[in-house]
């Protein structure tokens, strides 16, 4: 038969409430120990909760500093694309007033005359060259371009440039001999204080068999 003390001992712990402190005299040694673990396991119960909650505030403070940018690219075609920029164009396609319309339309911008159509297959290990001529006043500065990054000399890679009358230049780049890594999106920019004007072809190669 259970001792009555130990009933009035959970009643007074039921009283109590949860951090009740229940005398040593009052209860028995199986009582002791079954209000310590209730109260050992309450506690860890709070405190995984806790370290629960700050998980998952830190997770959402890294998320928001670590978010990457995503930026929406247009798709490329395989043929030669054509554009002419002009910097400083309203959406309206007015100027407010005749000198910002006579800077942005001037004649004198920078223009290109001739390009390369290069967009078929090269063989790998023959020559392949990409041609640019622009016009303008001042006379444009050309620039080149593959996947997006500037184009600079190197061993197999050779950039020639001549400058034609009083407003023309021509910039011409030859690869010998080509490899698997030039293939790829190569464009043409012209620019003066004025405008500027772009050209890209796409190029690929192929592999001949003897």
């Amino acid at each position: 038969m259970r001792d009555p003390s130990d009933a009035n001992c959970g009643k007074l712990a039921e009283l109590s409430g949860r951090r009740a402190i229940v005398p040593n005299s009052c209860c028995s040694v199986a009582e002791q120990t079954r209000f310590a673990q209730q109260r050992l396991s309450e506690r860890q119960h709070r405190m995984q909760a806790k370290c629960l909650l700050i998980s998952i505030s830190l997770a959402l403070v890294l998320l928001m500093l670590t978010a990457p940018v995503v930026e929406a690219r247009r798709g490329r075609g395989r043929g030669r694309t054509k554009s002419r920029v002009q910097i400083g164009l309203p959406i309206t396609g007015k100027y407010r007033d005749p000198e910002s319309d006579q800077y942005y339309n001037n004649n004198n911008g920078a223009k290109i005359l001739q390009a390369s159509h290069f967009d078929l297959e090269y063989v790998l290990g023959h020559k392949i060259a990409f041609l640019c001529v622009a016009k303008g006043n001042p006379r444009p500065h050309i620039t080149w371009y593959k996947d997006g990054a500037e184009i600079y000399q190197h061993l197999y890679m050779h950039v020639h440039e001549w400058t034609i009358g009083e407003d023309r230049v021509k910039s011409k780049i030859e690869i010998d001999p080509a490899t698997q890594m030039d293939a790829g999106l190569y464009e043409c920019t012209a620019d003066n204080m004025y405008s500027i004007d772009r050209r890209s072809f796409k190029t690929d190669f192929s592999i001949a068999f003897d």
